[in-house]
């Protein structure tokens, strides 16, 4: 019986559309993946505001152009709902199997979520654990708005293609993380995702999710720090965030805009330290081993350096490729590994298959 397909990972950001196709190989036995696909189409900045689509039309139509673009022949696809939509809790529950589980957790959630469960998609799944003899057991609890979902799942299918699978960010970030590293017996490990509007925040203990947090921060903080500092446009805001030159105004020098990046980057840090504070003093184990960061806004150097200073831990960039081929014949590496900062969740999308819970 074949195994089943890997789906497309679709990630529908705030600022571009990511698409990752990947293959699965076996070699001497060991499953691996290799790179098929990938594309990206920025998207105008009122496409998705908050996490909520706001303009359909030009999100499907940049998922037509990657389809045509990388001649995509699979239509299954895997999307993730946005930090600021989603819901993610780990609750204690009785043990019981997933059937049960799916049944309970519908009278269950309405004490753990503050929004109307009629109009909200529920799942649930259970945490592998050791050995429990309380009867109890860790249940990840994951909810987003149906219209939220709904308006996503609209704007793939009007560009032909299905999905199949409803994911959220944080949870392929960690997916991600966990096809490319090796993660030692009981090590706890934090994974920044930092987009233009919204920070992830999942803290990973043994392979489960034992905390999550989103952050109202990321990108374009700096990008209205600049603006409003250094008086230039958003085109000109953007491009001094990156590194660009301002073509328009010779009277914009580094110094100035490195000390907004420096200002900036110390407010999100200061914020991402507060909640990584806050895990540490209120769990049992509460020591993270490493952090790993993510996302467009990760390469920004003032905001990596600030992370590194505030925390303490041992801070890496997440390589979302550090194991998966790339055929240098079909892909410019240095491209690729220049995209890989944002290409995480889309990865992460990219490695589930169509039976996956």
């Amino acid at each position: 019986m074949a195994s089943p397909k890997l789906t497309l990972g679709l990630d529908i950001g705030s600022t571009s559309v990511k698409l990752v196709q990947l293959k699965e190989v076996v070699q001497r036995g060991v499953v691996g993946y290799q790179l098929q696909s990938f594309g990206i189409k920025p998207l105008p900045a009122d496409a998705i505001i908050d996490g909520s689509v706001m303009n359909s039309d030009c999100i499907t139509q940049a998922i037509r152009e990657l389809v045509e673009e990388h001649r995509i022949k699979n239509k299954n696809v895997t999307l993730s709902i946005p930090g600021h939509s989603v819901i993610i809790k780990t609750i204690r529950m009785p043990t019981m199997d997933q059937e049960q589980l799916d049944e309970s957790i519908k009278s269950e959630a309405g004490q753990y979520i503050n929004i109307d469960i009629n109009d909200t998609y529920l799942d649930a799944v259970a945490l592998p654990t050791e050995d429990d003899q309380s009867g109890q057991m860790d249940v990840l609890l994951v909810a987003s708005r149906k219209n939220i979902v709904d308006d996503f799942v609209t704007a793939v299918a009007e560009a032909g293609l299905t999905a199949s699978i409803v994911d959220v960010d944080t949870l392929a970030v960690q997916n991600c993380f966990e096809a490319n590293y090796d993660v030692s017996s009981g090590e706890t490990v934090a994974l920044l995702n930092i987009g233009a509007s919204i920070t992830n925040i999942d803290i990973v203990n043994n392979g489960n999710p034992v905390f999550t947090r989103n952050i109202t921060s990321g990108g374009n903080l700096f990008t209205q720090e600049i603006q409003k500092q250094l008086n230039v446009s958003h085109e000109q805001a953007e491009a001094l965030k990156s590194g660009g030159a301002d073509t328009d105004s010779d009277a914009i020098v580094p110094q100035e805009v490195e000390a907004v990046l420096e200002t900036t980057a110390a407010q999100i840090a200061g914020e991402i330290q507060q909640t990584i504070d806050f895990y540490t003093s209120n769990a049992a184990d509460g020591h993270i081993g490493r952090l790993l960061v993510s996302g467009g806004s990760a390469k920004v150097p003032a905001l990596f350096k600030a992370i590194e200073q505030n925390s303490g831990i041992s801070v890496e960039y997440l390589n979302p490729f550090r194991c998966i081929e790339i055929d240098s014949r079909k892909f410019d590496p240095a491209y690729i590994m220049g995209l890989a900062p944002i290409a995480a969740v889309a990865v992460g999308l990219g490695l589930r298959k169509l039976n996956d819970k």
